[in-house]
This record gives C-alpha cells, sequence and structure tokens, in this order.
C-alpha cells in the first residue's frame, strides 16, 4: 500500500480523489465527500483501484498545474517517457465563484507520450459501497458499463480493454504526439441522466482554466505567498461547492497511529474549525468564501434555544451522522476498526461557542444590517456560554473517555461572552450584556486560577491537572492573555519543551505523532511574543514537512517524518495560512514589508479585554 503522503489529491467542488505516484486512484466518492466510495483500495487491497502506468520498471514525477488542482505525473523508463493528466472535472464553463457549485462528478485522465514509445497497462477495477459490491463490467462501442446497487459508472477509453471478473484491462504504448484519453463518469443508478462522458482533452482544459479563474480572484499578499495560495487552494477544494461548508479532510480512517485504532470519519464539517476557517480566507483574500461560510453554519444550525449545540454536521446541514464499523475492510496498513460517520456528533464541546461567536465578530460588516436569524442565533449562544461554562465537556480533542473541565474549552467560552459584550446592543439589551460581562470575567478568573499549574509551571490541560496540552496555545491566538504575558510566555516555553521535537508539537505527551495545526499555533505564539526569528524558522521547516505536491495529513511522526491521518486535512493547512498570516502582521510592527489590507474592522478581532 502506498503510503499516505504519496498520495495527491484532486477535487471538484462535491468529492475528492487520490492518486499515488503510480498512477493508482485509490479513493474517491463519487456522489459526495462522505459518500461510499468507489475505489477504496485505501483502505483494503480488494476495495478498488484504478490504475495507469508504464510495464515494468519506471520512476515518477509529479506535479500540479500551476494555481490548479490538476495533477501530472511523469513517468520515466529506459525506453521513453509518458505523462498522465489527472481531474476531476468541474462544470464546462464554470469560473471564479462558480467552481464547485454544479460539477458533472466526471474524473478524466489523459496520457501522453513525451519521448521514446512506452508501453502501458490500465486496469480500472471498480467496487462499490466501500468494497462490498462487485458490479457487472460490460464493454459496448468502446464505453465500459458499471450498475450495482446505487451506483452507475461508465468509462470511454479510445484504446481497447478486456472485461474480466470485475475488472477492465489493457494495454497500449505511449507515443510522442499521441494522447490516450479515459472519462470516468458517476451517475445514481436510478437517476434521471445517464453518468457523463465529456472529452477528456476538454475536462482538462476546462478545469484547468476554472481553478486558475478562481485563484486570480485571491491575491494575498502577505510573507511566504506560494505556500499560502497553495494551502488556500486545498482548503477551497476541501469544499463542498452547493453548499459552501469545509469539510475536515477528504477520508475515512487513515491511523493517527499505524497499527493503531484511533481511525476516524473525517468527511465532516466541524464547527471547532470554522472561526479559523475564516480567519484562513480572509488572510488568504477569500472574503467570498467566508461570506458562504457562515451562511452555511447559520442555515445548518437552525433555531438554538436551550439543548446542546451540535458541534459537527454533513456537507448539507445533517445532524445525525450515527457511527458505524465497515468489519469487511482490513484498514490503512492493518489499522481497523474502519468508520463511517463519526459519534463526535454526540458530544459537548463548549469550545465551540467561542469559535461560532469569534466568526460572526469577525466578519461582523458584512453582518450589517443584522438578520433576525443570526441575532437570535448569536444570543442564544452566548446564553448557553453564561450556563454551561462550568460544565466539564469532551474537549476539542474529542475525548471518548470521560468529561473534563478543558481549559481550552473555557478559553473559548470566553471569547463567546467577550464577543457578545462586543457586539452590545446589535444582539442584546443591557441587561443581557450585563450578564454576559460578569460571566465573562468569572470564566477568566477560573482560567487565570484554576488552569494554572505552579508545580508544572504552566498553563495545563484542564483545571487542577498536571498534563501538559498543546490547546492552551490558543489562549494568545484569542486575545485571552497577549503571548509576552509571563505566565502565558512561561507556559510557551514549558509546551514546546514538553511535547516538541524539531518543530513538531504533539497534543499532549502520550500523543504518537506531531499535531501539525498545534506547530502551528506555537509559531503564532512566538510571532505573537515578539520571537519573529524563531517563528520564521519555525514556519518554514513545518512548510517543508508536506509532501511533494504541497499537502499535509493531519500528522507527522515526530521520529520519522511520515505522514499520518486523514489526508488532506484542510485544518493543517489552516494553520498554515494563519501562522503566515501572523508572522507577516508581526513583521510588518517591526518594519518589515507590508501585507494586504485585512477587511475593515477585522485586524482587532483577536484583542481581548
Amino acid at each position: 500500500m502506498p503510503r499516505i503522503n504519496d498520495h495527491g489529491f484532486l477535487a471538484d467542488g462535491r468529492s475528492a480523489a487520490l492518486v499515488d505516484r503510480d498512477g493508482a486512484v485509490n479513493w474517491w466518492c463519487p456522489a459526495r465527500f462522505d459518500g461510499p466510495s468507489v475505489f477504496g483500495r485505501l483502505l483494503d487491497d480488494t476495495a478498488g483501484h484504478w490504475s495507469i502506468h508504464p510495464e515494468g520498471d519506471y520512476t515518477s514525477e509529479r506535479s500540479y498545474l500551476d494555481d490548479t488542482l490538476v495533477l501530472r505525473t511523469v513517468f520515466r523508463t529506459r525506453t521513453g517517457t509518458a505523462a498522465v493528466t489527472d481531474a476531476l472535472a468541474l462544470e464546462p464553463g464554470a469560473r471564479g465563484h462558480d467552481v464547485g457549485v454544479r460539477s458533472p462528478r466526471v474524473l478524466a485522465r489523459v496520457v501522453e507520450g513525451l519521448s521514446g514509445e512506452v508501453p502501458m497497462r490500465v486496469e480500472y477495477q471498480p467496487r462499490f459501497e466501500y468494497g462490498q459490491v462487485h458490479a457487472y463490467l460490460s464493454e459496448t462501442d468502446g464505453v465500459i458499463d458499471a450498475t450495482a446497487g446505487a451506483c452507475h459508472l461508465q468509462l470511454r477509453a479510445n484504446v481497447p480493454m478486456t472485461c474480466d471478473e470485475g475488472m477492465a484491462s489493457g494495454r497500449f504504448t505511449a507515443r510522442v504526439g499521441i494522447a490516450h484519453h479515459f472519462t470516468l463518469g458517476y451517475a445514481p443508478t436510478f437517476g434521471e441522466q445517464p453518468p457523463a462522458l465529456p472529452d477528456a482533452d476538454q475536462v482538462i482544459a476546462d478545469t484547468v482554466a476554472g481553478w486558475r479563474s478562481w485563484a486570480g480572484l485571491h491575491e494575498y499578499r502577505g510573507l511566504y505567498r506560494d505556500e499560502v495560495r497553495r494551502s488556500a487552494l486545498v482548503v477551497q477544494g476541501m469544499t463542498y461547492g452547493p453548499s459552501g461548508a469545509v469539510v475536515a479532510a477528504a477520508t475515512t480512517s487513515l491511523p493517527e497511529e499505524l497499527g493503531g485504532d484511533r481511525n476516524y470519519d473525517y468527511r465532516y464539517v466541524w464547527l471547532r474549525d470554522f472561526s479559523l476557517t475564516l480567519q484562513a480566507l480572509w488572510l488568504a483574500a477569500c472574503p467570498d468564501e467566508a461570506n458562504r461560510q457562515f451562511g452555511w453554519v447559520s442555515r445548518a444550525m437552525g433555531r438554538i434555544d436551550d439543548g446542546l449545540v451540535p458541534i459537527m454536521y454533513g456537507v448539507e446541514g445533517e445532524r445525525d451522522l450515527t457511527e458505524h464499523r465497515l468489519d469487511h475492510l482490513a484498514g490503512y496498513a492493518g489499522s481497523r476498526p474502519v468508520f463511517v460517520g463519526n459519534d463526535a456528533w454526540r458530544q459537548r464541546q463548549t469550545d465551540v461557542l467561542g469559535e461560532i461567536l469569534d466568526a460572526a465578530w469577525l466578519m461582523r460588516h458584512y453582518l450589517d444590517p443584522m438578520s433576525p436569524d443570526v441575532r437570535q442565533l448569536l444570543h442564544a449562544l452566548a446564553d448557553q456560554a453564561v450556563r454551561d461554562w462550568r460544565r466539564p465537556d469532551a474537549g476539542m480533542w474529542e475525548a471518548r473517555d470521560a468529561e473534563r473541565h478543558y481549559l481550552s474549552s473555557k478559553v473559548q467560552c470566553w471569547t463567546a461572552l467577550d464577543r457578545a459584550v462586543r457586539f452590545g446592543p446589535r444582539i442584546g439589551d443591557p441587561d443581557d450584556v450585563a450578564r454576559w460581562a460578569a460571566a465573562r470575567d468569572e470564566v477568566r478568573e477560573a482560567v487565570l486560577t484554576r488552569g494554572w499549574n505552579p508545580r508544572v509551571g504552566a498553563y495545563t490541560g484542564a483545571f487542577d491537572s498536571d498534563d501538559l496540552d498543546a490547546s492552551v496555545l490558543i489562549m494568545p491566538l484569542v486575545g485571552f492573555l497577549p503571548a509576552g504575558d509571563p505566565r502565558m510566555r512561561a507556559t510557551i516555553d514549558v509546551v514546546e519543551r514538553g511535547l516538541s521535537r524539531d518543530g513538531l508539537l504533539r497534543r499532549w505527551k502520550t500523543d504518537p505523532a506531531g499535531f501539525v495545526i498545534c506547530s502551528f499555533w506555537l509559531v503564532g505564539c512566538l510571532a505573537e511574543a515578539g520571537e519573529l526569528d524563531r517563528a520564521r524558522h519555525l514556519f518554514e521547516d513545518l512548510a517543508a514537512r508536506v509532501n511533494d505536491l504541497g499537502l499535509y495529513a493531519e500528522q507527522i511522526d515526530q521520529a520519522t517524518g511520515e505522514q499520518l491521518g486523514n489526508f488532506p486535512q484542510a485544518f493543517s493547512h489552516i494553520g498554515l495560512i494563519n501562522a503566515a498570516g501572523q508572522i507577516t502582521d508581526a513583521a510588518e510592527q517591526l518594519g518589515g514589508r507590508a501585507r494586504q489590507p485585512v477587511p475593515a474592522g477585522t485586524r482587532d478581532q483577536g484583542q481581548g479585554g
């Protein structure tokens, strides 16, 4: 099985496909990000794939076409070189902010000879419902039809292929000046239309133009421009076009530790990510996407009264994401169980209150005039922070054993109340504001007293705990304490010494690997503390840990540098964008180069009282 970080990422605004260095599509859920796979070899060798590669020995190099998610892999053999270009199709003619809204669910592949002659082999083995359903394959006039259950695939190729026992295969020779086209379309079995099968060359050209038109609307001018632009494109690729929701990752059950059982489904939308996603989109000069994000959340949440605030959703706002096991799958590198769904949707995580109100404060000028439903939502969330901040919860790392008084949850309750007080009469009457202000001050006092551990010399992960937790690094980033505060500065040092190795920061001492976004939080804290040179050095080291295509998983092994966890991970790329912005702001304060102006009124959003 190829390594997690050996994969490239294709996206079309509905779903994602992962393609390895050997030209094999090992993951695709064509209906939508969290739909059943038709290629699932990432989780079991028998769960379906589609490979195109040279016969015999070869080496490969790959890259994205500039400012796109169109992948080009060049294979070199002793007889010549050939290139495979892969794209998930965008809607024909879609440009700018229409990219990904109505994509046709088509995967196109084009093989070209670059020099000499290269014998090639193609293997097409679809397996529906995460490998549980084997379709009959039949070929008519160059189109291979596969239908079973709710899924209908059609593959058109201009090379001869033979169908046998659930797999179609063929051989051809790549020569200079000759292109070989493959177009695979998906449609529901009982839909009104058959799968679309556009010309593969046209798909590639139109998809390149579509992604470049989107990138052309977003001109980030801060430090680390190339890294930010690539990460912004990845975040856009993780966006479900019809709703504007950003999924946490494209995959399910890729392990945090090889052979381990912490294998969760991340193809959903977490409110925890919401504020940081919006900040990243602002910094990457994507205000239209940020507006869509807030609109999606306000619709998905609906009316919030006294009930539990949902912490995550499906891409169209679904709440019930009940988890179940796929016991027929072996799991990546034997890492079982494999899950579909995520039972974290049942948890209490009070940090989400702060993340939503912080996002609203960031966008406050675009919420004017504020609609009654948004006003009611923000008012209700502030009231929940008043009522629930004293309660234990599952925390932002979604502990499944017992609820605790996690410090990061308390800090985010403070954030919720702080932003509600700043909104003032826009969301509440004077009595409401006074009540929120009093609760905010109570939360602050509790964090400063029960969160500080003099034995450890740091703020720890939970009240009255000796355990370090990297989540406390959000304290300066939301404005709870300045990074230069003596206790906060001591905490940054203790967390770095206790949890970091070569710039990779674990969440806690027994965490099996470095957590990418926590490592970028450390960058942000150092930048805000005035240690700009250290912040830049750490950022550049982290930025070099992407794979060859500029992609991050969720975690990186501190010893081997191997990427682990679901892939690609939006949270990791969001962390990079925000850290680049924090370094840029710190450099600007020290007289460095200017950055692109942040939309009016947003620059002070993290300054707390």
